[in-house]
């Protein structure tokens, strides 16, 4: 169905006087400077402050990783050109030779350490890294990644080392601090200067505003047949007003793109829509450590049951996702195809009453209003479904710039939070959503409701050990049942993913189900 015209010129009004104030019109002559429209910008330049789809995101424009994903989920070489098995606990990786840093500096071994060694500093990353016990320089193109036993997903995490310009944080800030330190939702040299090895450097930064970012000229990717010289990144958080600024040519490409705006798109033929099944599992978290009822597993389960995530799926989705009962999606080793959806309104008031909550309570919650498609919607449908049960929910949304910093104090008795496996694999959605948090670990860094349970927790550490692929499904599939029969947190379904651009801007070839466009590769026509 389209909009009506009225509405849509307002809006295409509205926008591009927003873009001419910020110096970004369409013009003939910027055939090859790209204008991107997310729904945010990234909250930081510093790559290891936060672990999150947008700051992976930015990973990919300003570094390099040591090998990175293909489309069909191959590993391609990035800055390591060759790698080889040297023992079961270490893999051996040579590097391309000559690569520069925006800084001029040359990348070495040495930078790769120091990469190494500060992820397992970092509060959100360090978790990813605990099965690693070193990475080991043997010369200035050659390194080795040394596990601290068997471990089946070397290679999937050699994804998430993007090699920092050690020269380039070395020493004291004009602030007397070190440049190196991560702060995590606050200022900081590396938050506001970045030196990586990748296609673009940061020209201009405006946060909430834009992001302009110009092609790397001594970038080491000479076969790669990329064109784009300059890329204007603009937050759009309103997902209709970043269909309007596609549609009159405000801006080239954007993501993501809400279901119900398909059909605006797909009726155009100046523009393009592709389409993508997702991994990411939305969820909501019961803060076990704020509320005592959320201790009581009947009260859980009764909120699960309480909600119809196969609804919100068909309603405010449009059916462009898929209901879900447990973490991993299907195709992971440790999805479950007996768990399904498990809506049962009469089943939830029962479990209230067996409780001793049949009156229910009181409850606050959060989520973010520009993170997630829909994310607004699905909280208020939640909340809706949840008084029928009589928990009364204070919901309070919000950009996900001023999200991040709540959902890390734990601000509210739910909260919700969206996962993409950063490994592509069941164990990752356990490491930061259900595991015991950890701080020295890292373990359970997402884990806002606090959920603890040690079959869990051990399971998961034995399953990262184990290299037999049957056994190690088992393993993570009795996880998943544990988690299912505890209602460990609120499972609604898994986001598909969507993008969209001007036709003879070729985001077909660039875009992946782990939603980290590479935008160094992409060809505008």
């Amino acid at each position: 169905m389209k909009r009506k015209p009225t509405l849509l010129k307002k809006l295409n009004l509205m926008l591009m006087g927003s873009l001419m104030a910020s110096a970004i019109a369409f013009t003939p002559a910027t055939a090859k400077t790209l204008k991107l429209a997310y729904d945010a910008d990234p909250i930081s330049l510093d790559i290891h402050e936060q672990l999150s789809g947008g700051m992976l995101q930015l990973s990919h424009m300003t570094h390099d990783p040591l090998v990175r994903w293909s489309q069909d989920l191959s590993f391609e070489p990035r800055l390591a050109t060759s790698w080889e098995r040297i023992d079961s606990n270490t893999v051996r990786f040579k590097l391309r030779e000559g690569v520069k840093f925006h800084s001029g500096n040359t990348m070495s071994g040495v930078d790769f350490k120091w990469t190494f060694d500060r992820l397992k500093t970092s509060k959100d990353f360090k978790g990813i890294f605990a099965n690693f016990k070193d990475l080991k320089v043997i010369d200035d193109n050659t390194i080795e990644l040394i596990t601290d036993g068997p471990y089946p997903l070397v290679m999937h995490t050699a994804t998430y080392i993007f090699p920092m310009d050690s020269k380039f944080y070395l020493g004291v800030a004009k602030d007397g601090k070190n440049k190196a330190d991560i702060v995590k939702d606050g200022a900081s040299f590396a938050s506001t200067n970045s030196s990586g090895t990748g296609p673009f450097t940061v020209k201009s930064r405006e946060q909430g505003v834009k992001v302009v970012f110009d092609r790397f000229a001594d970038y080491w990717d000479k076969d790669s047949k990329g064109n784009v010289s300059q890329v204007v990144m603009t937050p759009i958080k309103d997902n209709q007003t970043r269909v309007a600024a596609l549609l009159s040519g405000g801006v080239d490409f954007i993501a993501p793109v809400a279901p119900n705006e398909f059909g605006q798109i797909e009726s155009n033929d100046k523009v393009q829509l592709v389409t993508m099944p997702g991994t990411r599992i939305i969820t909501f978290q019961l803060n076990q450590e704020r509320r005592a009822e959320f201790k009581d597993i009947k009260v859980r389960q009764a909120m699960v049951y309480a909600i119809n995530n196969v609804g919100i799926v068909k309603k405010i989705m449009k059916g462009f996702a898929t209901p879900a009962a447990q973490m991993s999606p299907a195709g992971y080793l440790g999805h479950d195809p007996s768990l399904k959806p498990r809506f049962d309104l009469a089943k939830a008031k029962q479990l209230m009453k067996e409780s001793g909550f049949p009156d229910g309570f009181s409850m606050t919650m959060m989520a973010p209003n520009n993170r997630y498609v829909n994310d607004e919607k699905i909280a208020q449908a939640v909340a809706a479904m949840l008084s029928k049960i009589n928990i009364k929910v204070d919901l309070k949304t919000m950009p996900k710039a001023q999200y991040w910093p709540e959902f890390d104090k734990r601000s509210a008795d739910a909260m919700m939070i969206g996962w993409h496996s950063d490994t592509e694999d069941s164990a990752n959605f356990y490491e930061f959503l259900s595991m015991t948090p950890n701080k020295e670990t890292g373990m359970g860094a997402y884990n806002s409701g606090n959920y603890s349970d040690k079959m869990v927790d051990d399971t998961t550490v034995a399953a990262n050990k184990e290299t037999d692929d049957a056994k190690r499904a088992m393993m993570l599939m009795s996880i998943e049942k544990k988690i299912h029969d505890d209602a460990g947190f609120i499972p609604l379904h898994w986001q598909n993913l969507a993008w969209a651009s001007r036709k003879g801007v070729n985001i077909k070839e660039i875009v992946n189900a782990m939603n980290f466009p590479y935008i160094g590769d992409l060809t505008i026509d």
